[in-house]
C-alpha cells in the first residue's frame, strides 16, 4: 500500500495510531493540509506518523504530528573532517542531513539510508537501516 497525501489508522491492543504519508517536495505534490485534515475528521486525539522522502517540508508539518520520517539525503553521502558535510540536496543544507532532529515540540528522523546518489561515494557517511521503536 502506498500513502501519497493519504492516511492509514494502525490499531493494536486497543490503541489507535496514524500513519500518513505526504507526497515528494521535488517529484510529487505534498498536500500536508488537506492530508491532516481528513484525520482531524475522523479522529482528533489519536498521534500520527508522517512519512515523506524529502524532510524539506518539515518546518510545514503542524505540531500535532507526533513524528515525520524522512530519508532523501543520503546523509549527504561525504563527511569530511573539519568542513562536515559539502553537499546535502535540501534547501536547509546540513539542517536535515541525518538522525533525529527536534524543533520546539516536533520530532523529526531522516535516515541516511543504503544508497546513494549521483555519485557511488560515502565518506564517513555510513549506510544504514534504522529501526525506530515507538512506544
Amino acid at each position: 500500500m502506498v500513502l501519497e497525501n493519504d492516511a492509514a489508522i494502525i490499531e493494536r491492543n486497543g490503541e489507535t495510531l496514524w500513519v500518513a504519508g505526504i507526497g515528494d517536495k521535488w517529484e510529487g505534490k505534498p498536500d500536508i493540509a488537506s492530508t491532516l485534515a481528513r484525520l482531524a475528521r475522523v479522529d482528533n486525539t489519536a498521534p500520527i506518523i508522517v512519512f515523506t522522502h524529502n524532510p524539506d517540508i518539515f518546518p510545514s508539518i503542524p505540531s500535532k504530528v507526533a513524528l515525520t520520517i524522512a530519508g532523501h539525503t543520503h546523509g549527504g553521502q561525504v563527511s569530511a573532517p573539519i568542513i562536515g558535510r559539502p553537499i546535502v540536496p535540501s534547501d536547509f543544507g546540513e539542517r536535515y542531513a541525518a538522525g533525529h532532529i527536534v524543533e520546539g515540540v516536533k520530532h523529526l528522523f531522516v535516515t541516511s539510508g543504503i544508497g546513494t546518489s549521483i555519485l557511488p561515494v560515502r565518506f564517513r557517511v555510513p549506510p544504514e537501516i534504522s529501526l525506530l521503536t515507538i512506544n
